[in-house]
């Protein structure tokens, strides 16, 4: 198969998993999925699977589990009955049940102690991703005075420490989500250091310092200066792929040097307010 063939199979399957994504409280079909595709009913579960690594049902419920799993964590005022519906259970039982047999906790534990890191392991097992040639452009960035919570440790427990930072923003109410920019900068690649160095800053834009407070959020600043940016569309764990295809491919075809600082994310919405491929990152590198 040439590269355009296997990009257009490719985009195929793309086509079915944003499909999924965008309809996860709807009957989904092998028959209706494989039309989607243009795929033979008879052949596409295995089609699908070579491509994620997993079943098409699994894929399914992963998908449903995952946006439950967030909805419980960081929207506390949903009722479970709730998400369990709209993650099409028949009821919150069976939908506790399911829940406890993928992640080891019922809904109702996972709400109050989330364990992220063994919920991580299920989603590990997926391993499809999107394969886009890197679109970049150069930018100028003022300075950014943000709020930061300094997470240190697993990434897979780096939702412990979000949690942590948005109930700070609810309670201060000194990063308003709706009119500030939330940004994350890593200190060091997920993919190569060991779990307990990972470190990563949880910020959002303030104009003023941050008054002191018991959640451990500081007050820190972006330097501003020349950037090159990557537009990303899509889950934040299909990012790597455009971030190595910088280093590799356009960083040393450009003339352009790094600057003394880690790259950064900026995040204009979030999951599960829009499904997963519609999530829109920025990714800056800052450039001398």
């Amino acid at each position: 198969m040439n590269r355009a063939a296997h990009q257009a199979y490719s985009q195929r399957i793309q086509t079915v998993c944003d499909y999924i994504a965008k309809h996860l409280e709807q009957p989904l079909t092998l028959e209706q999925l494989s039309q989607k595709a243009h795929f033979s009913k008879y052949h596409f579960h295995r089609q699908f699977q070579v491509y994620t690594g997993i079943t098409l049902g699994k894929y399914i419920s992963l998908l449903r589990l995952k946006r439950a799993s967030y909805r419980l964590v960081f929207h506390p005022e949903l009722k479970i009955t709730d998400i369990a519906l709209d993650a099409g259970f028949e009821n919150g039982e069976s939908f506790s049940r399911a829940f406890k047999q993928v992640f080891a906790q019922t809904p109702t534990q996972f709400r109050l102690t989330p364990k992220w890191e063994q919920w991580s392991q299920q989603y590990a097992k997926v391993n499809y991703t999107r394969r886009e040639t890197v679109q970049i452009k150069l930018t100028q960035r003022d300075d950014i005075k943000v709020a930061v919570l300094e997470h240190q440790g697993s990434p897979a427990a780096l939702n412990d420490s979000i949690q942590q930072f948005i109930n700070w923003r609810k309670q201060s109410g000194e990063s308003p989500v709706a009119s500030s920019l939330t940004l994350g900068v890593p200190f060091n690649d997920p993919n190569t250091v060991a779990p307990e160095a990972f470190r990563f800053d949880i910020c959002g834009s303030v104009t003023a310092e941050v008054k002191a407070n018991d959640f451990g959020v500081i007050t820190k600043t972006i330097p501003g200066g020349r950037c090159a940016v990557i537009r990303h569309l899509g889950p934040h764990d299909q990012m790597d792929d455009k971030i190595y295809q910088f280093y590799r491919d356009w960083l040393p075809q450009s003339g352009e040097e790094l600057r003394d600082f880690p790259l950064y994310f900026e995040y204009h919405n979030f999951f599960p307010e829009v499904a997963e491929h519609e999530l829109v990152t920025k990714i800056y590198f800052s450039l001398k």
